[in-house]
Parts: C-alpha cells; structure tokens; sequence
C-alpha cells in the first residue's frame, strides 16, 4: 500500500474485527489505537515523556485550530509540529470539518470551501480542499485528513445529501492536491491522505459516499459525522456496513469517538483508529476512566480515602498519590489535579486498547467485550 507513504499490516482477526500494525514515516503503532487530542499542538496538562508513559503512540492535532494560531507557516518554520511538540512519534492532522459542524454560527459553506470567522479576533478564515491540505503539509502530520463537512445528527436528509456530496467533491480536490505537493510534508517526510466517509444516520447516502471515496484508492479511509447526537443506536447501524464499504486491507478510522462502549461497537465492526477529548476533558474534570466504571474524585467520599484510583493500574498517578490526595488539589484548585487525573485516564485508554488487542487474538473478543460492559457500564 503506497510504500514510503503508508503500511498497514492485519495480524489477527475475530469475526469482523482486527488487530495490526500501522506504520508511518514517524513509526508504528498498535493497532486498534485510540489517539488522544493535542488540538492545538499539545495534549492538555501533559509532557510528551508522559503521554508515552501512559502508553500513548499515536496523538491527533487540529489544522483549523493551528491554522490560527500560531499559524501553519510558523510551525513548518519550527521544523514541523513533530518538532514543535517534541514529539517523535505518529501524528494525524484532522482538517477542519469538524470546526464546519462546531462553528455552525461562525461559518459559511460552498462548494469552494468553507468561510470562517475566527473564534479569536472575527477574522475571515477561508478553508479550501486545497487550502486544507497545504496547511495540512506545512504542519507535517504523518497523516492528514480530506477537508468534510459534517452535518449535525439532527440536520434533515436534504442537508446530509449535501453535506456527503459536498464531501466527495472536496475527497477528488483534496487528492489533486495531495498528489501536485508529492504526497509529502513540507519538511520533507511522507503523508498518508485519508478520505471520509459522511451521509449522516441514512444507509444510501453512506453507501454513495463510500463509493466516491473508496474510487479515489486512497491509503486509508475514516467514518466521519458520527458522535453527534445521533444517539448510540443510530451509530451502531451506520458502522455495521462499514466493513463491506470500505477496503478491507486499509485502515479504517471512526472520527471523534471515545466512549468505551463505543469504541467496542466500532471493534467489532472492523474499526482500528479512534480519536476523542474524553480522557482529558474528563480528567481536567476530576472524572476516572476504570475498569469497574467512572470514578467522581471530588465526591466526598473520597476525602480520606488512601487507596490509589485503580489498585491495578501502574501509571504513575495510582503508582504515586491517593484519591484523598488527588481530591484535595482539585478542591484547592492546585494543577496537579487534573494533570494526574488526566495521566491516569490516558494510561487507561492505552490499557484498554491493549486489552481489545489481546483478546481479538485470543479470538475471545465478544466474552470480553461482555464482561467489561457489565464492570464499566
């Protein structure tokens, strides 16, 4: 698959699911993967030396967000966002389109791009397939997304239809560009353009939509316009298609999705990246991921409590400090708070994937995907 750009390698399967290795000019990493957001060039609250503590290989950035600030030029100038970050592993730079669904009241949409006013100043941003992409080598990811539209979970099938239309047209220019720029980061090393998928909760439009994209033979491919607020059922029919939809050989990514149970959902039904604020936004939040469900640090009940957040987790916040310790710096409003609440949460999600990994070997992921459910949920 595009040697030099992209490998993807399946290495056991369970029914529909599948473990493997994704390998990228940065590295590989483990495949199902969840990557943690750095929106704006960093994962809230932690070092890179942590985020590869906690078993982090793999982290997400946002162009529209570095677009911004400090500018896609300043980073390319800063040796590109590996560099910035100081971050030698795999990282994927999402386009933009979920700013187009976020933004909705800031933003105008044609079919030649989309029109931003800035969240910071009101300035106009203009965001183009092609703009999108030449941002998009200019930070360097290892992988760069198509420039989408994402239509609200509510939005009627007039407006899907157009939204998944509009994103085609926007996956064809996008390649164009990917291909008239040598497939290649400004800094030099190669990047894997990924098409997505849109259509909403409708099978038809998802369907046409994996069509188009999967016709451009693209090195990997991701399920956007999900996770928002079409509700779990709703997502779960739309990923029961996915694995005769999209390539099987290609890794496949399901945009913005990070509830456990969910990530389950997408498992099972061939998905091998995945992406979401939840472990930080949550730890920020004083809220523990744990295998026996979350845990709300600053209850009460946790003022004198000296057992770790998770007796069998060995990141270093369970490692080091007690839930009675860790409730007080966020009662007393001391960063440390959330930094350990947020390192232990992404110390989680890498045990987690790795638990999925194992079991799909072991061809037993449906017994344990059970048996978790019923602890967490």
């Amino acid at each position: 698959m595009l040697p030099g750009v992209l490998e993807f390698a399946i290495e056991q399967t369970d029914g529909t699911a599948r473990a493997g290795r994704l390998r990228t000019a940065h590295g590989e990493v483990a495949t199902p993967a969840f990557m943690p957001c750095g929106t704006r060039g960093t994962v809230k609250g932690v070092t890179p030396a942590q985020l590869g503590e906690c078993g982090v290989r793999m982290v997400l950035a946002n162009t529209y967000h570095l677009m911004l600030r400090p500018g896609a030029d300043v980073v390319a100038g800063l040796g590109g966002l590996h560099r910035m970050m100081a971050w030698d592993a795999p990282i994927l730079t999402d386009s933009g389109g979920y700013q187009v669904f976020s933004l909705a009241d800031r933003r105008q949409v044609t079919d030649a791009g989309v029109t931003f006013r800035s969240h910071i100043d009101g300035a106009a941003v203009e965001l183009t397939a092609e703009t999108c992409m030449a941002a998009q080598a200019q930070l360097g990811a290892d992988v760069v997304m198509q420039l989408d539209e994402c239509a609200p979970g509510d939005a009627a099938r007039a407006a899907v239809a157009e939204a998944a239309r509009r994103s085609a047209d926007w996956a064809e220019r996008c390649k164009a560009a990917w291909d008239a720029a040598g497939r290649s980061a400004s800094v030099g090393h190669a990047q894997a353009l990924f098409g997505i998928q849109q259509g909403g909760s409708d099978a038809v439009l998802r369907a046409e939509s994996a069509r188009r994209i999967v016709a451009l033979d693209l090195p990997g491919y991701a399920v956007g316009g999900l996770s928002v607020g079409e509700g779990p059922e709703r997502m779960a029919a739309v990923l029961e298609h996915v694995d005769a939809q999209l390539p099987r050989a290609k890794p496949r990514y399901l945009m913005g999705v990070g509830e456990p149970r969910d990530i389950l959902v997408g498992v099972r039904a061939g998905i091998d990246m995945f992406d979401c604020v939840l472990p930080t936004r949550n730890g920020r939040a004083a809220q523990a991921f744990t295998w026996a469900g979350r845990l709300k640090l600053r209850n009460a009940a946790h003022a004198r409590d000296d057992s770790p957040i998770d007796p069998d987790c060995s990141c270093h916040a369970c490692r080091s400090f007690s839930r009675a310790a860790i409730r007080h710096y966020f009662m007393v409003e001391e960063m440390l708070g959330p930094i350990l609440v947020t390192i232990h949460n992404l110390a989680f999600f890498a045990q987690f994937m790795s638990a999925i990994r194992q079991a799909i070997a072991d061809g037993a992921l449906d017994e344990a995907a059970a048996e978790w459910m019923a602890r967490m949920y």
